[in-house]
């Protein structure tokens, strides 16, 4: 009887399932700017009474009134300050406004209480050598009012766009005190944007880049280094807490870098040579790693400002924990912390896509909603808007999610947000954990390495349904553990995860007892499916044969060298580069239908970009494929296996030129070509006009 009550009870339930979406549960309200404000938000802070104050890249202050909206009435922008540079940070404390400019913090003072600021004070100046990615960022405040900063790097040359610290204390965190002292606190940053206190302690997020493999959260303590060289220059300083030297650095990873600041191309880069950032900290304990990575293109391209969840439980049912925004996939993800063996580490997971423009900064509304300040002026971001200010919500409904991932010593806990259907929760088929890592190189980014499945031996669910211990094979300190849940189902209404994938950095497996309890034997030749499309590997095209009869049919869509039976050459030669911004230099090219074309993209831009032509009416498609391949798409170069596309280079380091043959469409039309890398194809466009 009592088995025929569970299974009318799941069959009931199964008609209550539906398809979950994030606006399910945390809706996105817009705030209405005047249209004569830009308002390209740089920093982002809660005043007191509840009202917000966002500081701009155009170098005003605005304080927005009313931005809850209340009585349905629109919220009133009154400017603060003006002929800034760049603030791209906002701080307010005992009365007084602290924000970073480029080359200085600056306090920030209204004296006659006429709300508009009349007193400018430079708190600290630091060097600037005048190159454009010198971002500066903060401040953070300490309970003793000490302040943190941080500075990005500048670029090198065109032919290898390296990060260098030009002047002192690029590429650092600084530490000011309340009186104007500064104390450099740690080096090893490239574009350290996002800087919190979680738990009292100091945290700052990176951006992939030279010498960065993917963006992470990492904890900084004073003398730290966390991977980017450029700032070692400044470490002989008497000042300077840390005391490695680059060319200690680089005898360790590679003795193709000495002497120092010498470079290797792109295409020297090897697995076998260059090495994880885990094993220079092995050699080298000034090295800090991440405390979690967050997976390029999965999570993020271009990560953001933290802040910690102390709503108390206003906000949902993750209170504690980390939320990150990303810029250029306008989006926001959540962290979970943990300490092992004194150590920070923890889990990643998906939150909240959707922003109408890159999400720059976040701050809390006074009851608990979020605020979030965007802007994507030069950078680039999925949401089209240039700029904006929004707030999201949390409507009171429950999510089922994952709460929390924690390490065991033979796998991990995961904790829901609602009871599990035991069912499905029980049954180890519907876990699926994979552990990998990024290469610590000079080259821009890096594709996922050493990464190998783990078998999931056993699970144990416990009574209450919150929580499933998984027994886990092949588990390796300092990977990361990418752990996906596609079967498990909730006990009240048979829903799967709203966001059913987790990514754990385990830099420390805890001590304590292994779970006891019957494990399933390893298959001894699992079946791997790779029945998606996005899954395949792509197509070595650069070795199509270069036949006498090529034909528009037996071209290669990556065609490099140019076929034998064009005697007299191409018809037509199509020169193609960047401008700043993601765009491309040209944004309409005429080509005649049916003409045999030589396209040559020149990548002179500071990141990787690829270019990709595709049939008419599919650009949005195909971009949305790019980010559906997830960990796979920089080993593809982010070009999707798909009858969508018609040609593409790959996917090019900063500074290199790649020519493709291939026949014009036979149709006349608008075609268009676009950057297929997450977060550029929405900005990094244009039209291929083919004619008769």
């Amino acid at each position: 009887m009592k088995n025929l009550i569970i299974s009318l009870f799941l069959v009931f339930s199964s008609f209550l399932a539906y398809s979950q979406t994030e606006d399910d549960y945390y809706p996105i309200i817009t705030l209405p700017i005047p249209e004569d404000i830009v308002l390209e938000v740089g920093g982002l802070t809660t005043l007191p009474n509840g009202n917000i104050a966002a500081s701009t890249r155009h170098g005003e202050v605005w304080i927005v009134e009313n931005p809850y909206m209340e009585n349905q009435t629109r919220p009133y922008f009154r400017k603060f300050a003006s002929g800034l540079h760049e603030a791209l940070g906002l701080a307010f404390q005992d009365g007084t406004f602290y924000l970073s400019q480029r080359g200085e913090l600056t306090r920030l003072w209204d004296k006659n209480g006429d709300q508009v600021a009349d007193f400018y004070e430079s708190v600290y100046a630091w060097p600037v050598s005048g190159h454009y990615h010198e971002y500066s960022y903060g401040p953070v405040i300490t309970d003793d009012g000490h302040m943190f900063v941080s500075g990005n790097v500048a670029f090198g040359d065109q032919e290898w766009w390296r990060g260098e610290s030009r002047v002192p204390w690029r590429g650092w965190i600084m530490r000011i005190s309340p009186d104007g002292k500064m104390e450099p606190w740690a080096t090893g940053m490239r574009s350290p944007c996002g800087l919190a206190l979680i738990n009292g302690d100091l945290f700052y997020a990176d951006n992939q880049g030279d010498w960065m493999g993917s963006g992470g959260l990492t904890h900084i303590e004073k003398g730290d280094f966390t991977g980017h060289p450029a700032g070692l220059r400044w470490s002989q300083l008497p000042e300077s807490p840390v005391k490695l030297k680059t060319e200690e650095l680089y005898a360790v990873i590679d003795p193709r870098f000495s002497p120092p600041g010498q470079a290797i191309k792109p295409e020297d880069d090897s697995s076998s040579v260059i090495i994880p950032l885990f094993e220079a900290e092995e050699k080298l304990p000034a090295i800090k790693t991440p405390a979690v990575w967050l997976p390029h293109s999965v999570l993020g391209i271009s990560t953001s400002q933290m802040i910690v969840d102390e709503t108390g439980g206003a906000f949902g049912p993750f209170d504690g924990q980390v939320f990150i925004g990303d810029e250029g996939q306008s989006k926001i993800v959540r962290v979970f912390l943990e300490k092992v063996n004194g150590e920070y580490q923890g889990a990643a997971f998906a939150f909240r896509e959707g922003f109408q423009s890159g999400v720059l900064r976040m701050t809390w509304g006074k009851e608990g909603s979020m605020f979030v300040g965007e802007t994507n002026r030069g950078w680039g971001s999925t949401g089209p808007k240039p700029f904006g200010l929004q707030r999201l919500v949390w409507n009171g409904k429950m999510p089922f999610e994952m709460k929390a991932v924690r390490a065991m010593p033979d796998g991990f806990e995961i904790e829901f947000t609602q009871p599990v259907d035991k069912t499905t929760a029980s049954n180890p088929d519907n876990y699926k954990v994979t552990g990998f890592i990024y290469k610590y190189h000079p080259v821009y980014g890096s594709p996922v390495v050493n990464d190998k499945d783990c078998f999931v031996e056993a699970v144990q669910v416990s009574r209450d349904g919150l929580k499933a211990r998984i027994v886990v094979d092949n588990l390796r300190e300092n990977y990361i553990h990418e752990i996906t849940l596609t079967g498990v189902k909730s006990y009240y209404d048979q829903n799967s995860l709203l966001h059913p994938t987790a990514y754990y950095t385990l830099n420390n497996l805890p001590e304590g007892q292994a779970l006891n309890i019957p494990k399933r034997k390893k298959p001894a030749a699992p079946v791997m499916n790779h029945s998606a499309e996005n899954h395949m590997p792509a197509a070595p095209a650069a070795d199509a044969p270069n036949t006498a009869a090529a034909t528009p049919a037996t071209l290669a869509k990556r065609q490099l060298k140019m076929p034998a039976n064009w005697a007299k050459g191409p018809e037509q030669t199509v020169q193609l580069g960047t401008n700043p911004g993601l765009k491309f230099d040209r944004t309409l090219i005429t080509v005649k239908a049916g003409s045999k074309i030589k396209w040559t993209f020149n990548n002179n831009d500071d990141m990787p970009h690829n270019c990709v032509i595709v049939k008419p009416g599919e650009v949005d498609a195909v971009g949305d494929l790019a980010i559906q391949l997830g960990l796979k798409g920089i080993n593809m170069g982010y070009i999707p296996v798909s009858s969508k596309i018609l040609f593409h280079t790959q996917l090019m380091q900063p500074g290199s030129t790649e020519s493709i043959y291939f026949y014009a469409p036979e149709k006349p039309g608008d075609y268009m070509y676009v950057c297929t890398v997450p977060g550029h194809a929405q900005l990094m466009r244009g039209v291929l006009r083919v004619t008769q």
